[in-house]
């Protein structure tokens, strides 16, 4: 591919880059550096793509990558917004009764492959994790998207793997109870 073909291709590819690396680091700051560092070292490495993947898997890869540059870097920094968040997060103390039992039981999922087949499924996914406390999602993107194991997360989080495993488990409840409310809920009253 040319150069100029490869930059018409990367131009377009931006919009779902920064898309995911906003939904990655939740600051727009932070996301529209490390896709300007991703495109910038797609370009400056087009002569090593030897076309074994498709353009977009390669500058996914780069993008995964720059992403976690950005977490290192940014892990150092403590946004306004995270020490809002962190004073006024619920408690998950809030779903469940001094005996340990949750307040209310779970709704049936029927079928979720059938959900996965729906692009609203995604699109309440994306805005669930979005509504996630920054350092859970963080750790469940990390885990879930960028595919690290726990160890890999520790270490660039600096935390421990105990501390890891609540971070993921409180993510996912908090998902399961956003995905209920917003589809699984809405799919049932019809």
């Amino acid at each position: 591919m040319d150069a100029d073909a490869l930059a018409r291709t990367l131009d377009g590819l931006r919009p779902a880059l920064l898309k995911m690396a906003r939904l990655q680091l939740r600051n727009d700051a932070w996301a529209e550096d490390a896709v300007s560092e991703t495109l910038l070292a797609a370009l400056e490495g087009a002569a090593g793509f030897a076309g074994q993947s498709q353009v977009k898997t390669w500058v996914v890869g780069i993008l995964k990558h720059k992403i976690i540059d950005q977490f290192r870097r940014g892990g150092r920094e403590v946004s306004v917004d995270a020490q809002v968040e962190a004073a006024g997060a619920e408690s998950l103390d809030d779903l469940y009764r001094s005996d340990g039992h949750r307040l209310h039981a779970p709704l049936d999922w029927g079928d979720p492959e059938a959900s996965l087949a729906q692009a609203q499924f995604f699109e309440v996914l994306q805005a669930c994790v979005e509504r996630l406390p920054a350092a859970q999602g963080r750790v469940f993107m990390m885990r879930e998207w960028l595919e690290y194991d726990t160890t890999q997360i520790c270490k660039e989080l600096g935390i421990t793997s105990t501390n890891c495993f609540v971070m993921l488990h409180r993510a996912r409840l908090r998902l399961r109870e956003c995905l209920e409310m917003n589809w699984f809920a809405n799919r049932a009253a019809r």
